[in-house]
């Protein structure tokens, strides 16, 4: 696996995450959004090892924020659908993927 593409949906969870993190403490948006990236940069070689969670969606886990990468595989393509704050009710979480 080596390519990444990021939905349009996903890069409004990115953008979401950082605005949420940096009014807790300036600063903290943009760690969070070097972090989010380096963790979707490892899926050109972890690609297809995460549990599936829901319908065709993988799931795998940001290592320093409760967030979850939602992604999907096509050829030799990871697609990222969502970045969600794994804190919020799991309802919600699947109605945003049954988009």
């Amino acid at each position: 696996m080596n390519q990444i593409r990021l939905s349009n949906e996903a890069r409004l969870d990115l953008d979401e995450g950082f605005w949420f993190y940096e009014t807790q403490e300036p600063g903290l948006g943009d760690y969070f959004a070097s972090c989010l990236r380096t963790d979707i940069e490892s899926l050109r070689i972890t690609a297809g090892t995460h549990r599936v969670v829901y319908a065709d969606y993988h799931r795998m886990l940001s290592h320093m924020f409760p967030h979850g990468i939602f992604y999907t595989l096509e050829e030799d393509c990871a697609v990222i659908w969502a970045i969600i704050d794994l804190r919020r009710d799991p309802q919600w979480i699947r109605n945003k993927l049954s988009l």
